[in-house]
């Protein structure tokens, strides 16, 4: 299984930025970490490996990108406001310099994105926001509101990257196309709000799999048994 390790000066974050990019070829996936997680560590705990046999057969090639969650959400040092503007860049970068560049690797010029607990926020606001670009998004054990990050702070910015708030009001028909699953489980401390997802996405008759498993944790070993079923969907 082919592994390339990129380091790149992000302009839109105005520093470096790393990345592991898994396979030689084929379909692409954008892989978000969970909360202020770095980008080797969906190949550390084990989620790369489940995807291995899409990867050696040139199905999918894997991107794996790093957060920032510890200069945006997560930094309580910093005024809500910045927190948010931090992310804004962040998911600049993710557009202009990782999508744009690989959206054409697949037939259709789009991506695929996925994540576990917060990288399902993080994939899942991206393919709303950004419809056109984003083919799959396979949300594993996400939360999708960002208020309890804010201290109480609402602005636009804070409006248009909290899906829960922005997706009831949104009509680009791209947004209908997207193969959306919500991966959970009855035991999940994030599975309220997949049912809550769910519930806005029917109310706009948009097609989507609800996959509640049964008797399992908020945790990697069902998100590892989730990512290569939900990656069987893509037409390659």
């Amino acid at each position: 299984m082919k592994e390339e390790y990129i380091k790149w000066y992000s302009p839109n974050l105005n520093r470096d930025i790393e990345m592991l990019v898994f396979g030689h070829s084929g379909y692409p996936v954008l892989l978000f970490p969970t909360s202020m997680g770095s980008f080797h560590e969906n190949k550390d705990m084990g989620l790369i490996e489940s995807a291995r046999w899409y990867i050696e057969n040139g199905l999918i090639q894997i991107f794996c990108p790093d957060s920032i969650d510890k200069d945006s959400f997560y930094n309580k040092s910093i005024p809500p406001n910045h927190r948010i503007e931090n992310h804004s860049w962040y998911d600049k970068m993710i557009f202009h310099e990782i999508v744009e560049k690989v959206k054409n690797n697949s037939p259709i010029g789009k991506v695929a994105v996925a994540g576990c607990s917060f990288g399902s926020y993080h994939a899942a606001n991206f393919a709303f926001r950004y419809p056109t670009y984003v083919s799959h998004v396979f949300a594993m054990s996400g939360a999708f509101s960002i208020k309890n990050f804010m201290d109480g702070f609402y602005n636009d910015t804070v409006y248009y990257n909290n899906p829960e708030d922005y997706l009831p009001g949104l009509e680009d028909p791209e947004l209908w196309n997207i193969d959306i699953v919500l991966g959970t489980s009855n035991w999940d401390i994030c599975y309220d709000s997949n049912l809550k997802m769910s519930k806005i996405l029917s109310d706009k008759n948009i097609d989507h799999w609800l996959d509640i498993r049964q008797d399992r944790q908020h945790d990697w070993p069902v998100w590892k048994e989730m990512f290569p079923h939900y990656l069987s969907r893509i037409k390659f």
